[in-house]
């Protein structure tokens, strides 16, 4: 069997008497896209806390690329290749498309102790990496106010993709989205996916990671209560057992 990208084992989580996570076991495989399913204060959010380091876990182990690793903040997941796009997709509003593209990255030129952002090839290098996964824009000097929720989700997944992610989170990507935009958006994770990317896609919408998932796993209260392979079940199974785990706690 092939080593998974990342494995949690026995993920113990609590807030004061709140026991947000029960003993999680969850993995991701090589160029796997998996969904991660469940209610509100299902312990979805709080699980992919963990994993990248915002949280520190009560109990469990966590593995990234067949080593244990114990992540301190988000930036050292990043370091390894983990990208995480919440729904508020860490974009700028006020400033343009190039700039949040390279946002925490920028490209600057020097002389001796001086440095300056280096405008041209920010703005070539975001404008051929959206093109390079079929993304056009009007103008990469746009903005991010002027572009629509889906762009937005584009611009993030292309960032992630170009700086040579392992793993790309994505948090409830077509929340409010159109129906043409989800679709565009779903077509992004799968072009990741093609490049050997692996990817969460956290949602409550069974039918749009249904589309593109690889396995389907599903918390309740803290408790993994479902783990499947897509050709295995049906959406409205998972449903009916997202809605009878609910109505018996």
């Amino acid at each position: 069997m092939n080593q998974p990208l990342v494995e949690m084992r026995n993920i113990k989580k609590s807030f004061g008497k709140v026991r947000a996570l029960k003993g999680v076991d969850f993995s991701v495989g090589r160029a796997e896209v998996v969904g991660l399913l469940g209610d509100n204060g299902a312990g979805k959010s709080t699980l992919i806390k963990v994993l990248v380091g915002y949280y520190q876990p009560d109990e469990g182990e966590i593995y990234f690329e067949g080593k244990r690793v114990r992540f301190s903040s988000p930036r050292e997941a990043r370091e390894l290749g983990i990208e995480t796009v919440y729904q508020d997709l860490a974009l700028v509003n006020l400033m343009p498309l190039w700039r949040n593209f390279f946002l925490g990255r920028e490209l600057v030129h020097r002389f001796g102790p001086v440095k300056w952002l280096n405008r041209k090839k920010m703005r070539k290098v975001a404008l051929e990496a959206l093109a390079d996964i079929g993304i056009s824009v009007r103008n990469v000097d746009d903005t991010v106010a002027f572009l629509s929720g889906g762009e937005r989700q584009a611009v993030a997944i292309a960032r992630a993709i170009h700086f040579g992610a392992k793993l790309l989170i994505l948090d409830e990507p077509t929340a409010a989205l159109s129906v043409g935009e989800t679709r565009r958006v779903l077509e992004h994770i799968l072009e990741a996916k093609r490049r050997g990317i692996s990817v969460i896609f956290i949602t409550h919408n069974i039918y749009h990671v249904y589309e593109v998932a690889d396995r389907l796993v599903v918390l309740e209260r803290g408790e993994k209560i479902g783990e499947y392979k897509k050709e295995h079940v049906t959406p409205q199974q998972v449903m009916d057992l997202i809605a009878a785990a609910a109505g018996v706690k």
